[in-house]
């Protein structure tokens, strides 16, 4: 399974579970909307090559776009061939706000 639900991740978040959160979404659609899911980092898609060695390798990645398609699934299956545990959240960050989980501030 290469996928998590807004449910699954905010349950995860809840117990402690030590992951990394990635937001990847495109920086004006972020920008514009403002908020981002509680605790994530992101990360510029398109530069992905710069950035993909940072991750932890000894961590689950949840990797989160707009809406859970292109970005955060083509990224989610490179960072796999790569070794990593790593899952896109379905739905991305529309799921999360339609089922009112935390959110903070983009910074």
């Amino acid at each position: 399974m290469n996928s998590i639900t807004s449910h699954e991740l905010a349950q995860l978040q809840t117990e402690g579970q030590a992951l990394t959160l990635l937001d990847v979404r495109r920086d004006k659609a972020r920008q514009s909307d403002g908020t981002q899911i509680a605790h994530a980092q992101w990360q510029d898609p398109a530069l992905w090559l710069e950035w993909k060695d940072q991750i932890p390798k000894d961590l689950p990645v949840v990797l989160y776009c707009a809406h859970g398609r292109e970005i955060s699934q083509g990224l989610t299956t490179a960072l796999q061939v790569m070794g990593l545990n790593a899952l896109f959240l379905e739905g991305g960050i529309a799921a999360w706000y339609a089922e009112s989980l935390a959110t903070e501030a983009v910074a």
